[in-house]
């Protein structure tokens, strides 16, 4: 009985630690996510398996396996319950944070299409898009960049969002355009969002990977990062690295490192595809669907300053091993499509990078 009660214990007392230090440092937030975080839905945490290759191409509904009252605890047993609860909590603190001083939407962007749907609030640190049954909207970057890391806060949209997708993306210009994307595909009311990924090169994607996340992404904001160096491009989470794309140029698979790119977001109907293929459609009677923005932060590589007022180095050539521990924990439990384990798709042998 101890030894089933211990770990909670240890939840509960992390839980108070991290309420003091939330109020320790909500004068001066610090400028990055920092390294652990447990939002609330934690306390019954959601847990999914990669889907097998017959399953992938489907998006998941309420029926599958995943649901957001799984817990680590119960998947993982006793012995588990420490490691998970360590990975948890190295997940979590990074709900807390927000930038010492970020970018200003009106300095740093345009409101590019929707007309009034997208707009700038608070002297240019919130904006939001809208959708209705007319339109969409979006926003770009004014600057183009080549190397660096982008940080933005999102708020998705709550409530029924099933076929609205909100993108936010890096890509440049032209059929041979470089491109890598987050796209959040929206769900009927209590089934999870489904965070899909691409990169594109020349103007070939196909490089698809898509997980759920270990919160509900419309009830707070949460941070979304893009790490693109030479070697290698970085997706994260509250600073919790998702997947990584390595440069395999070597193995003769190009890699976006010529294009300069710009920031782009929009939110749009895509109700043909985006839930369960297609086969849920947008609920008009709920619009408008609202998506939030803030705290956008670029560390340019030329010049490796940033909005923020101090920045820890995004230079380094790897993933330290917390952070591949959080990656690793991440694409096992909440990874539900990987093209590069698609047999289905690729019968006659995966994608070079796929070995890399």
């Amino acid at each position: 009985m101890l030894k089933q009660k211990f770990p909670a214990c240890i939840f509960v007392l992390s839980w108070l630690l991290l309420w003091l230090l939330q109020l320790f440092i909500a004068h001066k937030p610090p400028p990055y996510p920092l390294l652990l975080s447990i939002p609330p839905s934690y306390i019954n945490p959601p847990l999914s398996k990669t889907l097998s290759p017959s399953q992938q191409s489907q998006t998941p509904s309420s029926s599958s396996s995943f649901s957001f009252s799984v817990s680590c605890f119960k998947k993982m047993g006793i012995s588990g319950n420490v490691s998970c609860l360590v990975l948890l909590v190295g997940l979590a603190l990074s709900s807390l944070i927000v930038g010492s001083y970020a970018g200003n939407f009106y300095q740093d962007f345009d409101l590019t299409w929707g007309g009034h749907r997208p707009k700038i609030f608070k002297g240019g640190q919130l904006l939001s898009l809208s959708l209705d049954k007319v339109s969409g909207s979006g926003f770009q970057s004014k600057k183009e960049y080549l190397f660096g890391r982008i940080d933005m806060q999102l708020k998705l949209v709550a409530g029924n969002s099933a076929g609205t997708v909100t993108a936010y993306y890096l890509s440049s210009q032209g059929p041979a355009h470089d491109e890598i994307d987050f796209e959040f595909l929206g769900n009927v009311s209590g089934d999870p969002y489904v965070l899909h990924t691409n990169i594109f090169t020349q103007g070939k994607g196909n490089r698809e990977q898509q997980f759920y996340l270990w919160f509900d992404p419309s009830k707070n904001f949460h941070t979304y990062s893009i790490i693109w160096k030479p070697q290698h491009i970085i997706f994260l989470v509250d600073n919790t690295p998702i997947r990584v794309f390595k440069n395999a140029e070597s193995l003769g698979v190009p890699f976006p490192k010529n294009q300069a790119m710009r920031i782009y977001s929009s939110l749009w109907n895509a109700d043909d595809w985006a839930t369960r293929g297609g086969l849920v459609k947008t609920d008009w009677s709920k619009a408008p669907f609202t998506a939030y923005y803030r705290n956008f932060n670029v560390i340019d590589a030329k010049s490796s300053k940033s909005f923020s007022d101090s920045q820890p180095s995004w230079q380094t050539n790897a993933l330290d091993a917390p952070s591949r521990r959080r990656l690793r924990w991440v694409q096992k439990y909440f990874m539900i499509y990987n093209y590069c384990t698609d047999l289905k798709r690729f019968p006659r042998g995966f994608p070079a990078e796929c070995r890399n």
